[in-house]
């Protein structure tokens, strides 16, 4: 080979190395992917990041349980992409093709649950002060990747995701939802779907209503005949069921390893005809109730001067209480309008008792603030704004599930064909313009835990209503237990929301679509 040619070639050769270097992945813009709840700040860079077969997931140091975070990403990522990433533990700072997790120290208003996700060409970052943390950053990562990424099966598609920084951290820390598996029973399949679909959108709390006059739902292995009998039934007249322990025992661990807590409830002293069907000694004449599959509220009581009727109590607060981790127990104390209140008040402070002898914290709906409340029982507000400033001038922590804002079971209009009206119509705006601070005048942001939404099943039979019912307001609800009031606007939210509405589909989550969104308007790929 002549000098000439050689030298030819050495150029071309550079020129070809030259060219390959300077490859770029697509510039892609972070403001523009739809995030829900809104993260405090986001920064854009203007690149992407490519995920590929061969990307790694880093855990930084050697925690276990991040580790297991590792593996529930991976397991996120795999039915879209094919990919079957590889989790391993490094001590090395960055390397490239590669999402890190790691614990770190962050400033204090980051909390437990706050955490910053770093995005960059060569790759990805999240980093927390505990495990919890780094989880809720990746349901924000999940969303900043095109809403493909959340199909079962494979997506023919490359998997870039836009440039940047988020950092992120709740206003609340209680942001909840209930489920009533009591008016109609749903199975731990059903619930642990319920779960995933909360998770997605940084709720940390699912609060179980498992007793109710139409049906007792959890196994009491010292009174039996709670579930064989009281458990046997439904609103309507159905074959209702109940979960064993074992079945709530992986519920829980279920929730757990998304960082949800299971609050059980057991109503009382009302809203127990189950329970007085079951055992006859439960009532003051000593006769059993019948069954009931109805809708009507407020007709039965336990009996609140027996000595048994402590007993059995203490019996399922000691069971139930023993195989629930949290540091939760709701006792209700709702619409117990056949007892007189010269009863209902001596029981609910007996109540309180045996649940902290148990070494839980007491939650009630607001009607117990008639009652001596203890210095750690919350005090639940749904109906009564004067039970809950009542509540707090008694120095207890508020949860708001204002009826008319929260609650899932409200029809959206008129034409809904599930759900009830009682407390007037519950649309996608009145759901999310609001502000916890500022909902009930004399009662302020640090008297209040946190918000839930309550999901009542009278007229809900099926996962499917579950779904329609709940979403897409339950986002909305997420958003303000999440996201500061100020960054909270609703043109902003409803626009962000319709884009939102591809990746529900994909999903197969059967959503509300009210009309106060033109849903076919959208043309983004989220």
């Amino acid at each position: 080979m002549t000098l000439k040619k050689y030298l030819n070639t050495i150029v071309i050769f550079f020129l070809v190395a030259l060219l390959t270097s300077c490859k770029e992945n697509p510039k892609m813009n972070l403001l523009d992917e739809v995030l829900l709840p809104k993260p405090v700040l986001v920064k854009a860079t203007g690149s992407s990041f490519e995920l590929k077969n061969d990307t790694k997931i880093l855990i930084k140091g050697d925690s276990e349980e991040l580790f297991q975070m590792g593996k529930y990403l991976a397991n996120l990522l795999k039915p879209a992409t094919g990919f079957d990433l590889e989790v391993k533990a490094t001590s090395k700072k960055t390397i490239s093709n590669s999402i890190y997790l790691m614990l770190t120290k962050l400033e204090s208003n980051y909390g437990e649950e706050g955490y910053q996700l770093n995005i960059t060409d060569k790759n990805i970052i999240i980093k927390a002060n505990s495990v919890k943390g780094v989880f809720r950053g990746i349901q924000t990562l999940r969303q900043v990747f095109p809403s493909e990424i959340e199909a079962s099966n494979l997506q023919n598609r490359k998997w870039f995701i836009a440039s940047g920084e988020i950092y992120d951290y709740p206003q609340f820390t209680y942001r909840g939802a209930m489920l009533d598996v009591t008016r109609h029973f749903f199975k731990k399949e059903d619930v642990k779907k319920y779960i995933d679909m909360i998770a997605m959108y940084k709720l940390n709390v699912l609060h179980l209503h498992l007793s109710d006059d139409q049906g007792w739902r959890i196994e009491i292995k010292s009174w039996p005949n709670l579930t064989t009998y009281g458990g046997s039934t439904e609103v309507g007249g159905g074959k209702g069921g109940f979960y064993t322990q074992e079945d709530y025992k992986e519920i829980v661990k279920y929730a757990q390893e998304r960082y949800i807590t299971i609050i059980p409830e057991i109503d009382m002293p009302g809203h127990t005809n189950a329970a007085l069907a079951s055992y006859p000694e439960l009532n003051c004449d000593g006769k059993a109730t019948k069954l009931y599959t109805g809708m009507k509220v407020g007709f039965s009581t336990l009996c609140t001067h027996k000595k048994i009727t402590y007993q059995f109590i203490d019996d399922v607060i000691r069971e139930l209480a023993a195989i629930t981790p949290g540091p939760y127990f709701h006792i209700g104390g709702d619409e117990s309008h056949s007892t007189k209140i010269e009863d209902y008040i001596p029981f609910i402070n007996k109540v309180q008792e045996l649940v902290i002898a148990h070494g839980k914290q007491v939650i009630g709906w607001d009607e117990i603030v008639s009652a001596t409340i203890k210095p750690t029982t919350l005090v639940q507000y749904w109906g009564r704004p004067k039970n809950a400033l009542k509540g707090v001038s008694k120095n207890a922590k508020i949860i708001l599930s204002p009826s008319d804002r929260t609650y899932l079971d409200m029809k959206y209009d008129s034409i809904t064909k599930l759900g009830l009206k009682w407390a007037g119509y519950v649309d996608l705006d009145k759901a999310y313009n609001w502000s916890p601070s500022t909902l009930i005048p004399g009662i302020s942001k640090e008297d209040i835990l946190g918000i839930e939404s309550p999901l009542w099943t009278e007229t809900v039979t099926n996962m499917e209503e579950v779904e329609f019912m709940a979403f897409p307001r339950i986002i909305g609800h997420a958003e303000i237990g999440w996201t500061p009031d100020s960054l909270r606007v609703w043109d902003d939210y409803k626009m962000r929301l319709k884009k939102h509405a591809k990746r529900l589909k994909i999903m197969k989550i059967n959503f509300y679509p009210s009309v106060l969104i033109d849903w076919n308007e959208s043309k983004s790929k989220k």
